[in-house]
């Protein structure tokens, strides 16, 4: 099975599993393993998987329209490099800094490859969590940030220039967007964060919400990157399908559109809207492909 399938197996013993983040009263918790060889490109430094690894549980947090708190992760290395291990926990401890929350420790082991398992706690607002589940027809569908970040980045660790691998490890360290789901918590009716992709995100979202989406391709926010290494006819596959970008995807009312547009710091697009039922862009089926676990 892969990771779908499998939540899908879990749902009838634990009927809350699927969303970005558990909620336990006011609280939100969420936890992350990111593994060497499937999401930590040769090149990348001890110093952005740490920001990596934290910041995806704290992305997860955003998702559901909470305030982030606190994180702690776990470091399993074949062996304890000092410089190494400092860096990651530089990377953790600033990730966390970007989005007012703290570090607050974790665990060491050993692994046959580098590994790293992250936990990220934050505290519901007053107007409470945004879930999968309430995208409506007539919704908009809004995305938060640029796309395709991550695709460049992975080209350019395959770059045999110093520089090019500088910039990747770059593109690699997202700012969650922490402040930006706050601002959507009080009008986003469905949200997600988008590290499996645009087009699966859409799909999940779909799923969970019993609903539809029309994507308009041309209003998808491409990060500047992406025409760094990449040709024109390539830009919506790498935006749209490879993932690992951590913007929000989100269901706004039209009448709150504006305002959460003006709300939300890392930018709001409108790229579409939600409809009955099947999800497309530019009237065509959008396949249903996107990163996946297993």
């Amino acid at each position: 099975m892969n990771e779908r399938d499998a939540l899908r197996a879990l749902a009838a013993d634990l009927p809350h599993a699927g969303d970005d983040a558990a909620v336990v009263g006011d609280t939100v918790i969420t936890t992350d393993m990111l593994h060497e060889r499937t999401d930590f490109p040769p090149g990348t430094t001890r110093y952005t998987a740490g920001w990596r690894a934290v910041g995806a549980s704290l992305s997860d947090v955003a998702a559901m329209g909470a305030t982030a708190t606190a994180a702690v992760a776990v470091y399993a290395d074949a062996a304890f490099d000092d410089d190494r291990l400092d860096r990651f926990i530089a990377g953790a401890v600033d990730v966390c800094e970007a989005v007012d929350a703290e570090y607050v420790g974790g665990d060491l082991d050993t692994h046959d490859e580098f590994t790293a398992a992250s936990t990220a706690v934050g505290d519901a607002t007053d107007a409470g969590v945004v879930t999968r589940s309430g995208a409506r027809p007539g919704d908009a569908l809004c995305v938060t940030g640029e796309w395709g970040r991550s695709a460049a980045a992975l080209r350019l660790f395959h770059s045999d220039s110093d520089e090019a691998v500088e910039r990747a490890n770059d593109l690699f360290r997202f700012t969650p967007r922490v402040a930006d789901g706050v601002a959507l918590a009080g009008s986003a009716t469905a949200m997600m964060d988008s590290s499996d992709g645009l087009a699966r995100s859409l799909h999940q979202l779909a799923e969970a919400s019993e609903v539809g989406f029309e994507l308009d391709r041309d209003r998808v926010p491409v990060h500047p990157a992406v025409d760094e290494v990449a040709e024109a006819d390539e830009r919506f596959e790498l935006a749209a399908h490879f993932g690992e970008d951590f913007e929000l995807v989100c269901a706004v009312p039209e009448a709150a559109v504006e305002r959460a547009r003006e709300a939300c710091p890392g930018g709001l697009t409108r790229v579409g809207r939600v409809v009955d039922g099947g999800v497309t862009a530019d009237g065509d089926p959008l396949p249903d492909r996107g990163y996946t676990h297993g």
